[in-house]
Formats: C-alpha cells, structure tokens, sequence
C-alpha cells in the first residue's frame, strides 16, 4: 500500500508546534512533591506484592559497575537523535508507512499528557531510600537542571517516555523493514530493551513504568490507526 510523502517545510513545523505544545503542558504537571511520593510508595507496595522491586538492586549493580556508567547515561541523554534518525529515514525513505508512525508518535504524546496530570509519579531516585542519582552524578550535559527537585518533569516517572519513545522508534522501523526485510525488522525492538535495562538501573523508573510505557504505545497505535482509518474516509468522501 503505497503512500504519499508529505510537503517537509509544513510536516516539520506542524511536528515541532506538537512538540513545543507538549513541552508546555507536560511543564505544567503537577509539582506536589507530597502527592508524587504518596503516589510512588502506592507502586512500590504493588511492585512488592507482585515481586518486581528491583530497581534498588539494579541501581546498586551499576554503582558496583563503574565502567558501564558513562555509556548507560549516554544512552539515556542521547536518545533523542535516535528519534529525530528514525522520524526522517522513515520520512525519506519509507513513505509508504510514515503517515501511520507519525499518527503514532502524536497519540503518544497526547495521550500520556492527562497520566502525568492525574498520577505525578517521584521516581526511584528521589522516593527510593538507597538509590544513587546516576544521571546527576555524571551527567553527560552538566546535571544542574537535572538536580531541580522542583521541576514538574521530574515528578512524571509514570509511564516512562524513554522506554515509550525508545518502543516507537523501534515499532516505527519495524512498520518499515516487516515487509521487505521481516528478520531485520526486529532488531529494532532491541534498542526499547537497552532503554528499559538504564533506566532502572540509573533509578530513573519503576518497572511498573516500563509496562505503562507499552500499555501507552499499544493505545496510541490503536488511536493512530483509527485516525488513518477517518482521514482516510474523508478523503474518499472528498
């Protein structure tokens, strides 16, 4: 099923007004540092429950691992060059699906938006006792920012959007590699995998937030293709 590449001036600016719509609003989550930790002891007696509080231990074993800390922070603060990678090889290369992956990345961010306002989430390195900052202690882009407790972003640990953004890079690879190339198509599920291991073990997410983070792609790849689906109607109408 082929498909038409749209015109890139428009197709950029209309993604970065998405993307600075998005930095706003998720800036203005809330910042009650008391709700946030209520809400993170809440998911750290489910993960306790459930057999899954590992990411004291996983935290403990990077700090016991000092040569694996400068690339794990990498990998964390580096990311976005993957997303802007994937987002234009699709887009120059892959046109056929890039519609479908853009709707995607869109519903993403759209969507985890209310969760953020309604569970502000402290993550491990600030309601975990024991968990060492990894990221402000050897942060590859200077760490002052990182250590605003203040900051409302820093109370948004549920879902994870590393491992979320990281999950739609490789889903948005393997919309476009499953047809001509189905074995490399999965390497791509690699890289979420790689994210998933550095954000525990930097104490930066609850393995909880990991499954929010898939539980997040999975219905944005649902509202994706039901947008496709009405876009689509339309234009046949037109």
């Amino acid at each position: 099923m082929g498909g038409r590449r749209p015109a890139p001036l428009p197709e950029v600016a209309g993604l970065l007004l998405v993307i600075l719509l998005f930095s706003r609003l998720h800036a203005a989550v809330g910042k009650d540092v008391a709700v946030a930790t209520a809400d993170a002891l809440t998911l750290q007696s489910m993960e306790r429950a459930l057999h899954l509080d590992v990411e004291l231990r996983a935290n403990r074993w990077l700090t016991e691992h000092p040569a694996l800390i400068q690339p794990a922070v990498a990998y964390y603060r580096l990311y976005y060059v993957v997303i802007v990678g994937v987002l234009a090889w699709v887009f120059v290369r892959h046109a056929d699906v890039y519609a479908k992956v853009r709707r995607t990345l869109v519903a993403m961010l759209v969507l985890v938006l209310p969760v953020y306002w309604a569970v502000p989430m402290s993550p491990p390195r600030f309601a975990l006792p024991g968990v060492v900052d990894i990221i402000a202690e050897h942060d590859i882009l200077g760490g002052q920012g990182w250590r605003e407790v203040g900051n409302g972003q820093n109370y948004s640990a549920m879902p994870s959007m590393h491992v979320g953004w990281s999950l739609w890079c490789a889903y948005a690879a393997w919309q476009a590699l499953r047809t001509s190339r189905p074995r490399l198509a999965l390497l791509p599920w690699i890289f979420p995998l790689g994210m998933t291991a550095v954000v525990l073990v930097t104490g930066n997410h609850y393995v909880l937030d990991v499954a929010g983070s898939v539980v997040l792609l999975v219905v944005s790849v649902a509202v994706g293709a039901a947008w496709g689906h009405l876009a689509a109607r339309r234009r046949a109408r037109d």
